[in-house]
C-alpha cells in the first residue's frame, strides 16, 4: 500500500513539474510562408536566427556562417520546403513532397539543396547522394540589414506558372526560382466535372479563354450551358461569349453578343453590376 501511495505521490509530481514550466520566447523563433503557385500548395517551415550584432557569412573566425561550409540554412532543426505537386525547382524535376534545404555560402553564389532525408541540425550528416535539387544562385544585398532570417515566395507570376523561393538575413539575399504545371490537372478536371455540374462548363470556357486554349471548345461550351433552362438570360456569361467571339475574330458575332448581354443588363431590376459598360467597351474596340 505503501509502495502505491509512493507512485501516486510521484505522479502527481511529475504533472506539476509539467504544468508549472515556464514559457519564454526561443532565441530563434519558428516561422513559416505557405503560398499556392498555380494548383502547387508550396510550404516552408523553418527557424529565425537573428543577427544579434554579429558578423553572419563570410571567411574567418570572426563569421558565424563560413563560406564553402554546409549550412542548414536556419537555426535548430533546418529548414523544410514541401511541394503538394510535382514540380520543377531551378529547372530541375521535384516530386510532390517534403525536404529540408541545406545550402553552402559563398561570397557571390551560393549552393542551394532539397534533400530528400532530413539531416535536421547536423550539417555533418550532408549526404550529397540525397539532394534532389543542387542549385547555384546569385546573391545580393538587400536594401538594410536584416535582422531575423525570413522566408517568402515572392514574384508569383502573372500567369501562375513560376515565382521564387527567396531567402533574406543580414546583408544577404538569394532567389531559388520554381515552376509549375497545371494544364493537364485542369484538362482532366474539366473532363470529369462538366458530366456533373453543367456550371463547370463555365469555369472551363473561361479557363480556356484566358489561356487562349482552343478557343472553339470554349464557345460550345459557353453555348451548351447558356442553352440550359433560363440561363441564356445571364447577362455576364453572354458577355464572357462575346469576349470568346471577339478572341476568335468574329466581330459580327461578337458585337451581336454584346449587345445581347447589354439589353439583358439594362432590364435586370437589381443592377448591371457594371456590364453595361462592359459591353459598351468591347464593342467599341471591335468598330
Amino acid at each position: 500500500m505503501k509502495r502505491i501511495t509512493n507512485l501516486i505521490a510521484l505522479c502527481v509530481l511529475v504533472a506539476f513539474g509539467a504544468s508549472a514550466q515556464i514559457n519564454t520566447p526561443q532565441p530563434s523563433p519558428a516561422g513559416s510562408v505557405s503560398a499556392t503557385v498555380g494548383l502547387t500548395e508550396v510550404s516552408i517551415e523553418y527557424f529565425r536566427p537573428g543577427v544579434k550584432g554579429r558578423q553572419i557569412f563570410g571567411s574567418g573566425d570572426q563569421y558565424l556562417e563560413q563560406f564553402g561550409e554546409v549550412w542548414r540554412t536556419g537555426a535548430n532543426a533546418g529548414t523544410m520546403v514541401s511541394f503538394s505537386t510535382d514540380l520543377k525547382v531551378a529547372g530541375q524535376d521535384v516530386k510532390a513532397g517534403e525536404y529540408q534545404m541545406v545550402s553552402i555560402p559563398g561570397e557571390s553564389e551560393w549552393q542551394v539543396m532539397l534533400i530528400s532525408e532530413p539531416i535536421g541540425g547536423n550539417e555533418g550528416a550532408y549526404d550529397e547522394s540525397k539532394a534532389v535539387v543542387k542549385a547555384t544562385v546569385k546573391s545580393s544585398k538587400p536594401a538594410g540589414t536584416v535582422e531575423r532570417m525570413s522566408f517568402q515566395i515572392s514574384d508569383i507570376s502573372a500567369d501562375n506558372t513560376s515565382a521564387n523561393i527567396h531567402f533574406e538575413w543580414a546583408d544577404v539575399s538569394w532567389k531559388l526560382p520554381i515552376a509549375v504545371s497545371f494544364h493537364e490537372s485542369v484538362m482532366k478536371d474539366i473532363a470529369a466535372k462538366t458530366q456533373v455540374n453543367p456550371q463547370n462548363y463555365v469555369a472551363a470556357a473561361n479557363y480556356y479563354l484566358n489561356s487562349g486554349e482552343n478557343l472553339e471548345q470554349a464557345l460550345e461550351w459557353m453555348n451548351k450551358y447558356l442553352s440550359m433552362g433560363e440561363n441564356s438570360g445571364q447577362f455576364w456569361h453572354v458577355h464572357t461569349k462575346a469576349q470568346i467571339l471577339a478572341k476568335m475574330g468574329k466581330k459580327k458575332e461578337a458585337i451581336a453578343a454584346a449587345k445581347d448581354s447589354m439589353e439583358k443588363a439594362k432590364a435586370f431590376e437589381q443592377g448591371d453590376f457594371g456590364y453595361i459598360k462592359r459591353n459598351e467597351d468591347l464593342i467599341a474596340s471591335l468598330k
